[in-house]
Protein backbone atom coordinates (compact mmCIF):
# COMPACT_ATOMS: atom_id res chain seq x y z
CA UNK A 1 0.00 0.00 0.00
CA UNK A 2 0.96 3.64 -0.45
CA UNK A 3 0.18 6.58 1.79
CA UNK A 4 1.44 10.06 0.92
CA UNK A 5 0.88 13.01 3.25
CA UNK A 6 1.60 16.62 2.32
CA UNK A 7 4.42 15.75 -0.08
CA UNK A 8 6.27 18.78 -1.36
CA UNK A 9 9.61 19.37 -3.05
CA UNK A 10 11.36 22.27 -4.77
CA UNK A 11 14.50 22.78 -6.82
CA UNK A 12 16.13 26.23 -6.88
CA UNK A 13 12.90 27.80 -5.72
CA UNK A 14 10.72 26.09 -8.33
CA UNK A 15 7.93 23.99 -6.81
CA UNK A 16 7.94 20.50 -8.33
CA UNK A 17 5.34 18.98 -6.00
CA UNK A 18 2.95 20.87 -3.77
CA UNK A 19 1.07 19.30 -0.84
CA UNK A 20 0.36 15.99 -2.58
CA UNK A 21 -1.86 13.52 -0.70
CA UNK A 22 -2.53 10.01 -1.96
CA UNK A 23 -3.86 6.73 -0.60
CA UNK A 24 -3.71 3.45 -2.50
CA UNK A 25 -4.28 0.03 -1.00
CA UNK A 26 -2.32 -3.10 -1.88
CA UNK A 27 -3.48 -5.02 -4.94
CA UNK A 28 -4.53 -1.90 -6.82
CA UNK A 29 -3.27 -0.24 -9.99
CA UNK A 30 -3.19 3.55 -10.15
CA UNK A 31 -2.77 5.45 -13.41
CA UNK A 32 -1.51 9.04 -13.34
CA UNK A 33 -2.22 11.41 -16.21
CA UNK A 34 -1.62 15.07 -16.87
CA UNK A 35 0.34 17.47 -19.08
CA UNK A 36 4.10 17.11 -19.35
CA UNK A 37 6.14 18.98 -16.76
CA UNK A 38 3.51 18.85 -14.03
CA UNK A 39 5.25 16.57 -11.55
CA UNK A 40 4.24 13.03 -12.50
CA UNK A 41 7.77 11.64 -12.87
CA UNK A 42 8.91 13.66 -9.85
CA UNK A 43 6.22 11.94 -7.80
CA UNK A 44 7.51 8.51 -8.85
CA UNK A 45 11.08 9.46 -7.93
CA UNK A 46 9.98 10.60 -4.47
CA UNK A 47 7.91 7.43 -4.06
CA UNK A 48 10.95 5.22 -4.55
CA UNK A 49 13.31 7.35 -2.45
CA UNK A 50 15.47 8.54 -5.35
CA UNK A 51 14.58 12.24 -5.05
CA UNK A 52 14.73 14.15 -1.74
CA UNK A 53 11.66 16.09 -0.66
CA UNK A 54 11.35 18.93 1.83
CA UNK A 55 7.79 18.45 3.10
CA UNK A 56 5.55 15.59 4.11
CA UNK A 57 6.08 11.83 4.21
CA UNK A 58 5.71 8.71 2.07
CA UNK A 59 4.67 5.33 3.46
CA UNK A 60 5.09 2.10 1.51
CA UNK A 61 3.93 -1.03 3.27
CA UNK A 62 5.38 -0.90 6.76
CA UNK A 63 8.08 1.67 5.98
CA UNK A 64 7.72 5.44 6.24
CA UNK A 65 10.14 7.90 4.65
CA UNK A 66 10.14 11.38 6.14
CA UNK A 67 11.45 14.56 4.56
CA UNK A 68 14.37 14.50 6.99
CA UNK A 69 15.44 10.99 5.93
CA UNK A 70 14.85 11.49 2.19
CA UNK A 71 17.94 13.63 1.71
CA UNK A 72 20.35 11.40 3.62
CA UNK A 73 22.23 8.16 3.08
CA UNK A 74 20.61 6.63 6.12
CA UNK A 75 19.70 3.01 6.78
CA UNK A 76 16.06 4.14 6.83
CA UNK A 77 16.33 5.35 3.23
CA UNK A 78 18.08 2.16 2.10
CA UNK A 79 15.43 -0.05 3.70
CA UNK A 80 12.66 2.09 2.18
CA UNK A 81 14.12 1.75 -1.31
CA UNK A 82 13.98 -2.03 -1.04
CA UNK A 83 10.18 -1.82 -1.00
CA UNK A 84 9.86 -0.28 -4.45
CA UNK A 85 10.86 -1.01 -8.03
CA UNK A 86 10.87 1.55 -10.82
CA UNK A 87 10.97 1.39 -14.60
CA UNK A 88 12.35 4.65 -15.93
CA UNK A 89 11.13 6.23 -19.13
CA UNK A 90 14.69 6.02 -20.49
CA UNK A 91 15.08 2.42 -19.20
CA UNK A 92 18.76 2.55 -18.07
CA UNK A 93 19.51 -1.08 -18.86
CA UNK A 94 23.06 -2.19 -18.04
CA UNK A 95 24.78 -2.12 -21.47
CA UNK A 96 27.54 -4.55 -20.43
CA UNK A 97 25.07 -7.25 -19.35
CA UNK A 98 22.90 -9.53 -21.46
CA UNK A 99 19.13 -9.60 -21.17
CA UNK A 100 19.40 -12.45 -18.68
CA UNK A 101 22.19 -10.69 -16.83
CA UNK A 102 20.14 -7.51 -16.48
CA UNK A 103 17.24 -9.41 -14.92
CA UNK A 104 19.21 -11.56 -12.46
CA UNK A 105 21.77 -8.95 -11.39
CA UNK A 106 19.81 -7.43 -8.50
CA UNK A 107 18.22 -10.67 -7.20
CA UNK A 108 21.67 -12.30 -7.06
CA UNK A 109 23.73 -9.35 -5.82
CA UNK A 110 21.21 -7.65 -3.52
CA UNK A 111 18.92 -10.50 -2.41
CA UNK A 112 21.60 -13.23 -2.52
CA UNK A 113 19.37 -15.48 -4.62
CA UNK A 114 21.23 -18.56 -5.92
CA UNK A 115 22.16 -18.07 -9.57
CA UNK A 116 20.33 -21.19 -10.77
CA UNK A 117 17.14 -20.06 -9.02
CA UNK A 118 17.49 -16.54 -10.43
CA UNK A 119 17.91 -17.90 -13.95
CA UNK A 120 14.76 -20.06 -13.65
CA UNK A 121 12.82 -17.07 -12.37
CA UNK A 122 14.12 -14.83 -15.15
CA UNK A 123 13.32 -17.33 -17.89
CA UNK A 124 9.77 -17.63 -16.58
CA UNK A 125 9.36 -13.85 -16.75
CA UNK A 126 10.89 -13.62 -20.23
CA UNK A 127 8.45 -16.26 -21.50
CA UNK A 128 5.49 -14.20 -20.25
CA UNK A 129 6.47 -11.34 -22.55
CA UNK A 130 7.64 -13.49 -25.44
CA UNK A 131 11.33 -12.56 -25.43
CA UNK A 132 13.00 -15.64 -23.93
CA UNK A 133 14.84 -16.17 -27.22
CA UNK A 134 16.75 -12.93 -26.58
CA UNK A 135 18.22 -14.01 -23.24
CA UNK A 136 21.84 -13.82 -24.47
CA UNK A 137 21.57 -10.57 -26.41
CA UNK A 138 22.87 -7.21 -25.18
CA UNK A 139 20.60 -4.15 -24.95
CA UNK A 140 22.09 -2.55 -28.08
CA UNK A 141 20.99 -5.61 -30.06
CA UNK A 142 17.34 -5.19 -29.07
CA UNK A 143 14.56 -3.05 -30.49
CA UNK A 144 13.12 -0.27 -28.36
CA UNK A 145 10.08 -2.38 -27.50
CA UNK A 146 12.24 -5.34 -26.51
CA UNK A 147 14.38 -3.12 -24.27
CA UNK A 148 11.22 -1.76 -22.66
CA UNK A 149 9.98 -5.25 -21.83
CA UNK A 150 13.35 -6.23 -20.36
CA UNK A 151 13.30 -3.14 -18.13
CA UNK A 152 9.84 -4.08 -16.83
CA UNK A 153 10.94 -7.65 -16.12
CA UNK A 154 14.09 -6.44 -14.38
CA UNK A 155 11.94 -4.46 -11.94
CA UNK A 156 9.50 -7.35 -11.42
CA UNK A 157 12.38 -9.74 -10.66
CA UNK A 158 12.92 -8.01 -7.31
CA UNK A 159 9.28 -8.69 -6.34
CA UNK A 160 8.78 -5.16 -4.92
CA UNK A 161 5.79 -4.27 -2.76
CA UNK A 162 5.21 -1.28 -5.05
CA UNK A 163 6.06 -1.13 -8.75
CA UNK A 164 6.38 2.29 -10.41
CA UNK A 165 6.38 2.67 -14.20
CA UNK A 166 7.02 5.79 -16.28
CA UNK A 167 5.52 5.48 -19.79
CA UNK A 168 5.93 1.67 -19.86
CA UNK A 169 4.29 1.10 -23.27
CA UNK A 170 5.63 4.04 -25.29
CA UNK A 171 7.61 1.74 -27.62
CA UNK A 172 5.16 -1.19 -27.72
CA UNK A 173 2.66 -2.20 -30.36
CA UNK A 174 -0.92 -3.03 -29.27
CA UNK A 175 -0.21 -6.77 -28.96
CA UNK A 176 2.83 -6.29 -26.72
CA UNK A 177 0.99 -3.62 -24.73
CA UNK A 178 -1.65 -6.24 -24.05
CA UNK A 179 1.01 -8.67 -22.82
CA UNK A 180 2.35 -6.03 -20.42
CA UNK A 181 -1.17 -5.21 -19.25
CA UNK A 182 -1.87 -8.83 -18.36
CA UNK A 183 1.48 -9.21 -16.58
CA UNK A 184 0.93 -6.11 -14.45
CA UNK A 185 -2.63 -7.13 -13.61
CA UNK A 186 -1.33 -10.53 -12.50
CA UNK A 187 1.33 -8.82 -10.38
CA UNK A 188 -1.24 -6.56 -8.70
CA UNK A 189 -3.64 -9.47 -8.13
CA UNK A 190 -0.93 -11.18 -6.08
CA UNK A 191 -1.10 -8.35 -3.54
CA UNK A 192 1.30 -5.77 -4.96
CA UNK A 193 0.63 -2.12 -5.72
CA UNK A 194 1.31 -0.64 -9.16
CA UNK A 195 1.55 3.04 -10.16
CA UNK A 196 1.74 3.89 -13.87
CA UNK A 197 2.46 7.30 -15.37
CA UNK A 198 1.31 7.35 -18.98
CA UNK A 199 0.04 9.67 -21.69
CA UNK A 200 -1.95 6.74 -23.09
CA UNK A 201 -5.35 7.18 -21.47
CA UNK A 202 -6.55 4.23 -23.54
CA UNK A 203 -3.94 1.92 -21.99
CA UNK A 204 -4.73 3.13 -18.47
CA UNK A 205 -8.46 2.73 -19.02
CA UNK A 206 -7.85 -0.96 -19.67
CA UNK A 207 -5.69 -1.60 -16.61
CA UNK A 208 -6.06 0.96 -13.81
CA UNK A 209 -8.48 0.60 -10.91
CA UNK A 210 -8.05 4.26 -10.08
CA UNK A 211 -6.95 7.28 -12.07
CA UNK A 212 -5.36 10.53 -10.89
CA UNK A 213 -4.86 13.81 -12.72
CA UNK A 214 -1.89 16.06 -11.93
CA UNK A 215 -1.67 19.69 -12.93
CA UNK A 216 0.87 22.36 -11.95
CA UNK A 217 2.63 20.09 -9.43
CA UNK A 218 -0.61 19.27 -7.60
CA UNK A 219 -2.81 16.20 -7.34
CA UNK A 220 -5.91 17.81 -8.82
CA UNK A 221 -8.25 14.85 -8.43
CA UNK A 222 -8.29 11.08 -8.02
CA UNK A 223 -11.17 8.67 -8.47
CA UNK A 224 -12.10 5.31 -9.89
CA UNK A 225 -11.01 5.15 -13.51
CA UNK A 226 -14.55 5.05 -14.87
CA UNK A 227 -15.71 7.95 -12.70
CA UNK A 228 -12.77 10.20 -13.51
CA UNK A 229 -13.06 9.57 -17.24
CA UNK A 230 -16.84 9.94 -17.36
CA UNK A 231 -17.37 12.65 -14.72
CA UNK A 232 -14.18 14.63 -14.03
CA UNK A 233 -14.75 17.22 -11.31
CA UNK A 234 -12.09 19.76 -12.27
CA UNK A 235 -12.07 21.88 -15.41
CA UNK A 236 -8.36 21.14 -15.95
CA UNK A 237 -9.09 17.42 -16.04
CA UNK A 238 -11.98 17.90 -18.45
CA UNK A 239 -9.83 19.99 -20.78
CA UNK A 240 -6.99 17.45 -20.75
CA UNK A 241 -9.31 14.55 -21.46
CA UNK A 242 -10.94 16.43 -24.32
CA UNK A 243 -7.63 16.17 -26.15
CA UNK A 244 -6.91 12.52 -25.26
CA UNK A 245 -7.08 9.69 -27.78
CA UNK A 246 -10.36 8.53 -26.20
CA UNK A 247 -12.18 11.50 -27.70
Amino acid sequence: MISIRGLGTSVQGAKLLNAVDLELEAGRILGIIGPSGNGKTTLLLCLCGLLPFQEGSVRVGGRTLTAADSGTRSEALWEFRKKTGIVFQHLHLFPHLTVLGNIIEAPVQVCRMPIAEAVRMAMGLLAKLGIEQHRDKYPEELSGGEQQRVAILRALAMNPEVLLLDEPTSALDPIRSGDVRRLLQEFAASGHTVVIVSHSVRFLKGIADRLAFMGKSEMVEMNTTAELLDNPRDERTREFLSYSELN
